[in-house]
């Protein structure tokens, strides 16, 4: 498991390798988590893991189910939850003010990704239950400007966490965002919706 060099951003005392093993038990435990795919995320360098998402126990589950050390961001209101808050920001969590400016978060993110560390990222922006959430840009516009690979991955499990089925997690191949720029635009908007699309076929192959 890697971790950015001297990264500003990262919190005092790192707990994240106790609070990954604390969570990883209760999953295993609790939700007999299963992780599949480990072996197409980079072992070193930086990339991005974009996931679906339906539940806040999502950001938790995605840390625990990758061989490297992640960081994603979540949204401020997560922080202050009692347990939840704490398990979070011990897997290194950074937050996002939903009514105030996205440029700090990006600011971090592209720091991380400076340094070799991975980012996790929902596309969706937000749990979406309902499947009618459309995708933002944001993971795709972050590994164009980073000149990042994107890992996707697929977790089914944690939409009902309070019936105890079983979480399962999968990792996908990594791949190449190439924006390119035209008169009337750009293409992050396609690649925005090619990364759904693939991790939506990891999460056929858990159905």
């Amino acid at each position: 498991m890697t971790t950015p060099a001297n990264d500003p951003t990262i919190s005092k005392p790192n707990f994240y390798v106790q609070g990954r093993l604390v969570c990883l038990i209760i999953l295993k435990l609790v939700w007999r988590l299963r992780v599949t795919g480990r072996e197409n995320v980079p072992t070193t360098g930086p990339l991005i893991i974009a996931c679906n998402h339906v539940s806040n126990l999502d950001p938790t589950v995605l840390g625990s189910g990758m061989p490297r050390m992640v960081r994603y961001m979540a949204k401020r209101q997560l922080f202050a939850m009692p347990i939840l808050g704490p398990l979070i920001r011990s897997l290194q969590a950074y937050s996002v003010d939903r009514e105030g400016s996205a440029l700090a978060a990006m600011r971090v993110s592209l720091a991380v990704l400076k340094e070799g560390g991975v980012i996790g990222i929902f596309p969706e922006g937000r749990r979406n239950v309902t499947g009618d959430v459309k995708e933002k840009g944001g993971a795709a516009l972050l590994a164009s400007m980073a000149r990042v690979p994107v890992v996707p991955a697929a977790i089914v499990g944690t939409e009902r966490i309070w019936s105890f089925n079983q979480i399962r997690v999968t990792f996908g191949e990594p791949f190449m965002v190439e924006r390119k720029k035209t008169l009337d635009g750009d293409n992050l908007d396609e690649w925005a919706h090619t990364i759904m699309e693939r991790i939506e076929a990891l999460k056929a192959t858990l159905a």
